[in-house]
């Protein structure tokens, strides 16, 4: 049974810093596509970040330079490093991985609130 578990969501003010995790079971992670993707209510689910198997990273450019992603293939985890918050951050944040077994498999965690506000 494939799991993505996400914590490290909550309030914090503009400016400041959250990191998010997202556990992993189930899969074959080192050979999974990781990413996380965020939905703010009245929009549609976008994509923050990725990394690929080999470490190769793309991000939306409204977080460029201020989020990171990055992952521990011996701890089957995979982070978000978010700087410098936003109030148009404010989103349910979630962990997706796609792995490629013959055929592609797009897993989705539970997601984790994350509110950006003074």
């Amino acid at each position: 049974q494939v799991q993505l578990v996400e914590s490290g969501g909550g309030l914090v003010q503009p400016g400041g810093s959250l990191r998010l995790s997202c556990a992993a079971s189930g899969i074959f992670f080192s050979g999974a596509t990781m990413a996380w993707f965020r939905q703010a209510p009245g929009n549609q689910r976008e994509m923050v970040a990725a990394m690929t198997r080999d470490g190769t990273t793309n991000s939306a450019d409204s977080v460029k330079g201020r989020f990171t992603i990055s992952r521990d293939n011996a701890k089957n985890t995979v982070y978000l490093q978010m700087n410098s918050l936003k109030p148009e951050d404010t989103a349910v944040y979630y962990c997706n991985a796609v792995v490629l077994t013959g055929v592609i498999r797009n897993y989705w965690g539970q997601g984790t609130q994350v509110t950006v506000s003074s």
